[in-house]
Order: structure tokens, then C-alpha cells, then sequence
């Protein structure tokens, strides 16, 4: 994504320009051929206010855009009014309180680049353009989340203008309702966040990665040894797998083991991603790393440029699941078997939840976390990959729990990403806060 330039303004479909500015708004390529009436950029809180007066005023439907890193681009709906937010992106810290404001707009390495020269952290995105709004309503899985928990549970508050366009302050004390309907709820949120308040964590005093590469031919062996080690990887370890056509430094298929991790010290870095030299099948491996000291920030920039280009068209799905190895392997070589090209891939995500989290309408998860992701660049390759993550997550269905929202892909494939009882509490918060569905929400769901 591009960060905004200039001062915001409205826009209208009379505007010779407007669709290029809508398509503008989104982080994928796609033309989803979903376009509003109104697109509203907003420059300040009391543009936001006029805009959803507006759209009473005028009986329009509302969806809202922090960044437009939405792969299934849920913000691009027919007709209505869209209010981007990526202007309201002010970074504000108070070191000696751990303590920060920013907008919803506001990218997450930039927050993150401000926090360090205080030694402070928060777990930001992996993406450096990924904001902070959609990022903190879908839950926040980031930088060092399986220690510190995922992000959405370190927001102490927030600022939100209300579908009858009055502002107010939302806490575990003030507006709770909404402070738990925030927190997991995605794009299903019944009010428009202008400024969140977050808790600070101390910054670890290491951050680094180690990465070993197999051929695609060792898919079953890695995978199994992958799911066989899980549950002992350390919490400061974020171990993944990424399935690729062009795997790094062999320019072919393979999986990528990577492991990123964020200590207080080389030496415990060290021990925590030990069991990678331990791997019982590393003298298949193409070539295995050291640890290499890396910054979070260089991290997640590395990724942008291997795994996240610019300027293509994406499709992307995903899993919670908890079903043995041996059921999900044949839908993990299917996934090989069909993948477009790179920088195409699939996650695999060794997750392993901690026993209780907040009560937040953030409520579904599982041991493992399996994503795909599809990339082509020319249209007409259109319509032989663009149902392909979907297609390939719908075969696997019958092991999931869910998906989660941070990559769903809702308007294709309907799916459970909240517990039953949770959904219906939000439902009515919903219906409390926006009887008449000002602001539109999922694009499907299944309860």
C-alpha cells in the first residue's frame, strides 16, 4: 500500500477519476467490480462524524477502510458510502505511562519505529503496511503474539463515533459493550474507531530468525516432523512453515522452516529455536541457517518483498485446525499440487493457544493455522486461480474449527470464525448500538 498524500476528500461517481480512487483503497489488485456512490477520505474525528450524519441523512449504507489490506477486500461494496480512515494515523506515546494513542490508520512500523527509541514494544502486524485499525478489530496476530497475546488484548480503549454520529470512549468501565464487541469482531464492528489506546510492553532485547529449506519432495517428512515438535517450540518462537513454489535460496518448490524469535537474549534465542539443529530429517535439508540478529522491522520488510508484492491480484483462505497430521497431508500436497505462481504460498502456523484469553468476541482458535494465499498478476488468469484458495480450503473443510478474519475470504466461502455464544452476544450489541445496519459487516458468515 501507498500512505495517503495530501488532504482527504470526497469523492462522488461523478468524478472522472472515482473508480481508480476506490480500487486505490485496497491492498489487492483485484477488481472486485463492487464499487459505492461516496468514497470519503477522512482528514480528521469530525469528518468522520459528517460523514456518518450523511449517510443517516441520506439512507446510505456505511463500510469503513483503515489501510485496505483486506485480501477479500470486504470494504469495496455496491453503492453506499466508504470512509477510508488512513489519514487519521497520529502516533502518540507516553513512555512513562507504557502507554500509546495512534489512529486507524496509522501503519504499524511506524508505530513500531516510534516505540523503540523509548525500548518499548507492541505486537504490531507482520506486514509493515498492515494499520492498525482492521489489524486490531479481526484480533491482531503479530510480532511476538504467542507470548504477549494477541494484540486486540493489549487495547485498554478506544474513541468511536457511533452509528447516530456522537463520539465516545470505550473501556472494560466505559461503553464495556463495545469495548468487547471491538475486540474480534473484524469488520462486524457497529461503530467507527478513530483512535485506539494501548498498553505497552517492555522491548525484547533480542530479535532474530533461523530458517531451514527442504525440497517440496520432503513435503510429508517435514510436515509430520513440523506437527510431531509443535506443542515444545517455545511461546518466544513463532514456528511457520511456508509452502512455495520458490523456495528461497533453491528456486524451486519447497517449504521454508522458519522461526522467527524474540527474547531477551542471544543466548535464550539460541536455546529456543535449538530444535531446528535437532531436526531429525535437517541432512535432507537444503541448507540451514544460523541464528541471524534481525530487527522486527527488517523482518517484516524482508517478507513484504519475497512474499508480498505490489500492485497483484491475491486470493486467500485459511483454517483453525486441530485434526491429525495424517488427515490434512493429502490436502497439503493437493495445495503443492495447484498452487499459482509465485510468490504464492501456504502458512502453516504452530499456534497452540494458551489455556484462557480476555472475554472479547474474539473467541475461535486452534493449535495449528493453515492460510493459502494465491498470486497472478495478468486478467486473464482470472478465472483459473481466483477460487483457488477458497477451492482448496473448502476441500479440507470437514478438519476445520474456523477461520480466522485476519485472511478470510467470506464472500466467497461463508465460514464460522466466532464461538456460537459470542455471536449471539454481538448480535446484540449490534442491534443496540446500529438498529437500521448503518455500517455493513461481514460478507458472510456461517453461526
Amino acid at each position: 500500500m501507498k500512505r495517503p498524500r495530501g488532504p482527504g476528500r470526497i469523492y462522488t461517481r461523478a468524478d472522472q477519476d472515482f473508480e481508480a480512487k476506490v480500487l486505490s483503497t485496497s491492498f489487492n489488485a483485484r477488481n472486485p467490480k463492487r464499487i459505492p456512490n461516496i468514497l470519503v477520505e477522512a482528514n480528521s474525528v469530525e469528518d468522520v462524524q459528517k460523514a456518518v450524519t450523511q449517510a443517516v441523512r441520506e439512507g446510505l449504507k456505511v463500510n469503513i477502510c483503515s489501510g485496505g489490506h483486506s485480501w477479500a477486500q470486504n470494504h469495496l461494496q455496491n453503492e453506499g458510502m466508504l470512509i477510508s480512515l488512513a489519514r487519521l494515523n497520529s502516533v502518540e506515546i507516553h513512555a512513562d505511562q507504557r502507554l500509546a494513542m495512534v489512529g486507524p490508520g496509522c501503519w504499524g512500523i511506524d508505530l513500531d519505529k516510534a516505540l523503540r527509541k523509548h525500548r518499548l514494544f507492541f505486537p504490531i502486524a507482520h506486514a509493515p503496511d498492515v494499520c492498525m485499525g482492521g489489524f486490531l478489530l479481526q484480533g491482531g496476530f503479530g510480532w511476538g503474539s504467542r507470548e504477549l497475546g494477541i494484540a486486540t488484548e493489549s487495547v485498554i480503549g478506544f474513541d468511536a463515533v457511533l452509528p447516530n454520529g456522537e463520539l465516545v470512549y470505550a473501556s472494560e468501565t466505559e461503553h464495556s459493550d463495545l469495548f468487547w464487541a471491538a475486540r474480534g469482531s473484524g469488520p462486524g464492528f457497529c461503530a467507527v474507531i478513530v483512535r485506539y489506546h494501548l498498553r505497552l510492553h517492555p522491548r525484547f532485547k533480542f530479535t532474530g530468525i533461523k530458517i531451514q529449506v527442504f525440497q517440496e519432495r520432503d513435503l510429508e517428512s517435514v510436515y509430520r516432523w513440523a506437527d510431531e515438535i509443535g506443542p515444545e517450540v517455545p511461546r518466544s518462537v513463532e514456528f511457520q512453515l511456508l509452502l512455495t513454489p520458490k523456495a528461497m535460496g533453491i528456486f524451486r518448490p519447497g517449504i521454508e522452516v522458519v522461526a522467527p524469535v524474540l527474547t531477551d537474549s542471544w543466548r535464550s534465542a539460541r536455546r529456543a529455536v535449538s530444535f531446528i539443529d535437532r531436526n531429525p530429517i535437517k541432512r535432507k535439508a537444503s541448507f540451514t541457517t544460523p541464528l541471524l540478529p534481525l530487527s522486527t522491522p527488517m523482518m517484516s520488510t524482508v517478507a513484504n518483498v519475497t512474499h508480498f508484492p505490489p500492485k497483484v491480484k491475491w486470493c486467500a483462505d485459511n483454517m483453525w485446525t486441530n485434526a491429525p497430521i495424517e488427515a490434512l497431508i493429502p490436502g497439503i500436497k493437493r495445495i503443492a499440487d495447484t498452487m499459482p505462481p509465485a510468490p504464492s504460498h501456504a502458512l502453516w502456523l504452530n499456534w497452540y493457544p494458551p489455556g484462557q484469553r480476555q472475554d472479547m468476541a474474539f473467541s475461535l482458535e486452534a493449535n495449528r493455522y493453515l492460510a493459502v494465499y494465491g498470486m497472478w498478476r495478468d486478467d486473464q488468469d482470472d478465472a483459473r486461480y481466483s477460487s483457488w484458495a477458497g477451492d482448496r480450503m473448502d476441500e479440507m473443510s470437514e478438519h476445520a474449527l474456523g477461520i480466522q478474519l485476519a485472511d478470510e475470504n467470506l464472500g466467497r466461502r461463508p465460514a464460522r470464525f466466532m464461538a456460537n455464544e459470542n455471536m449471539r452476544r454481538l448480535d446484540q450489541i449490534r442491534d443496540q448500538y446500529d438498529p437500521h445496519g448503518l455500517l455493513r459487516g461481514w460478507m458472510g458468515r456461517i453461526d
